[in-house]
C-alpha cells in the first residue's frame, strides 16, 4: 500500500528542528515489524508511518508527551494506547474496533476518572496540532 502520511511526518524534522530528515530519525520497516511481533493486534497505518518517520527521534517521541515505543503499545479498556503526558494524568489511544481505519479518531482518557473523550480529530490531525503547540511553547520558553 502506498505511504499516505510518511512524507508529512518526515517534513516535521526540517519544520521544527531546522535539520533535514534522515533515516536514523525513524525506525526501519524491519525494526518496526520486530518490535510489533509480540502483539496480537495490528496498528493503524498512520501510526506505522509515524514510527517509520520519527520513531527514533527523541525530539518528537518525548516532546512534553511520551509516545510509546512500538513494543510498549498495549490495549486497555478496548483502546490501543500510544501516548501519555509527562505527569501520567492522561493517556491517548484508538478504539480497538477502529484499528483498520488508516487514520482513526484519537481518544483521551483521564486516568483519575477512567473516562474516555474524543479529541474530535484523527491521529494525523492530532499529531500535527500537538507538535505545533509543543514547538510554539518551546520557542516561547527560549525567548524568556
Amino acid at each position: 500500500m502506498a505511504d499516505m502520511f510518511l512524507e508529512k511526518f518526515r517534513s516535521l524534522v526540517p519544520k521544527y528542528l531546522e535539520d533535514q530528515w534522515q533515516e536514523a530519525d525513524g525506525l526501519s520497516r524491519q525494526e518496526l515489524r520486530d518490535a510489533l511481533a509480540e502483539h496480537d493486534f495490528e496498528i493503524p497505518m498512520v501510526l506505522e508511518e509515524f514510527y517509520l518517520a520519527l520513531g527514533n527521534n527523541e525530539d518528537f517521541m518525548e516532546a512534553y508527551h511520551y509516545f510509546f515505543d512500538p513494543e510498549e503499545l498495549e490495549i486497555e479498556d478496548d483502546y490501543l494506547l500510544f501516548l501519555e503526558d509527562e505527569e501520567e494524568k492522561f493517556v491517548w489511544g484508538f478504539k480497538t474496533n477502529q484499528l483498520e481505519v488508516p487514520d482513526p479518531i484519537v481518544y483521551r482518557r483521564n486516568n483519575a476518572r477512567g473516562s474516555w473523550t474524543s479529541e474530535e480529530g484523527t491521529f494525523s490531525e492530532f499529531v500535527f496540532d500537538m507538535f505545533s503547540w509543543v514547538f510554539e511553547e518551546l520557542s516561547k520558553e527560549l525567548e524568556h
